[in-house]
């Protein structure tokens, strides 16, 4: 016979490793700190040992001891387990949400058009999007899954692979000159946009290094619009404020709709960073996180 009754207190005790205090803990399981910690503390009294190191202070202030640790990736599985057989229980009707996470950017120029192609294969998935340039703690469960773009190193977390990106010289169509032919010397006299949005180890290109690749010997001017956010960027070469060094997969719609223009589309510029589809171990045990990742995974790339 099974002994389900300490059941709530294994939960207690999962949710409070992985988010190292028992606040963390209490948002996810919808009840209050103290009440975690009586929960922890009497699994605690069963097996006769603390089952966390506690700190006063820090980021994480519960460690688990080394017999808690060898035995919450079996209570993880086990807790999961029990979750799917309850979502067993209400039938194929019942409908799953996955919550993904990505910047403001791609989830408006690249992610919403292709969401409905998802929920066609997945009718009984739900999406919600979160939609933050910060980066979402994917490991204690502040989203389900998400792109980032990036090297593709992140800790906690599983990266896949999405597709590559590059540099791109764009405005709108009516910030083209009258013959539409928009040379490197006509770029270089326009008003530039600048994106001071910090993309470190990315090989992300200035204007002048762009121009210089492009043939212009001299340095554009110390002018321009400068923006701390690519969104914004992009929004203002969307409204004709000047020419942008974008993202290309950020400008795919706009690109497609025509509003935008990729200028001189025989330089290029990769760049060493690319999208990735992260999410946790854990969440990945979900049936309908792990079937988003495989159906974003798998979803053709920006040619």
């Amino acid at each position: 016979m099974r002994n389900l009754t300490r059941l709530k207190s294994l939960q207690a005790l999962e949710a409070a490793a992985r988010h190292g205090s028992f606040v963390g803990a209490s948002t996810e399981l919808d009840v209050t700190p103290p009440a975690v910690g009586q929960l922890v503390r009497s699994l605690e009294d069963w097996v006769g040992y603390p089952l966390f190191k506690r700190a006063r202070s820090g980021a994480e202030r519960l460690t688990p001891v080394e017999e808690a640790r060898d035995a919450l990736d079996d209570i993880s599985q086990g807790l999961d387990m029990l979750e799917s057989g309850l979502r067993k229980l209400r039938g194929r009707k019942a409908r799953s949400v996955v919550v993904v996470t990505a910047s403001q950017a791609l989830v408006a120029n690249w992610l919403l058009a292709r969401l409905a192609d998802f929920s066609a294969g997945y009718p009984n998935i739900d999406v919600r999007l979160d939609v933050s340039d910060r980066v979402i703690d994917l490991s204690q469960g502040e989203a389900d899954i998400g792109i980032r773009c990036g090297l593709g190193s992140w800790k906690g977390v599983k990266s896949t692979f999405l597709m590559g990106e590059e540099i791109i010289a764009v405005c709108h169509n009516k910030f083209l000159p009258p013959d539409q032919t928009a040379t490197a010397g006509w770029i270089a006299e326009q008003t530039l946009i600048h994106d001071g949005t910090p993309h470190p180890g990315g090989d992300f290109p200035t204007w002048t290094e762009w121009l210089a690749r492009s043939g212009v010997n001299h340095p554009p001017s110390d002018g321009g619009l400068k923006i701390n956010s690519t969104a914004a960027v992009i929004q203002a070469a969307v409204t004709a404020r000047g020419v942008a060094l974008v993202r290309k997969a950020l400008v795919a719609q706009e690109l497609e709709s025509g509003r935008l223009v990729h200028l001189m589309p025989e330089v290029r510029w990769p760049v060493k960073w690319a999208y990735y589809v992260v999410a946790s171990a854990k969440a990945l045990r979900r049936y309908e996180v792990n079937a988003f990742h495989d159906w974003l995974a798998g979803h053709p790339a920006i040619p």
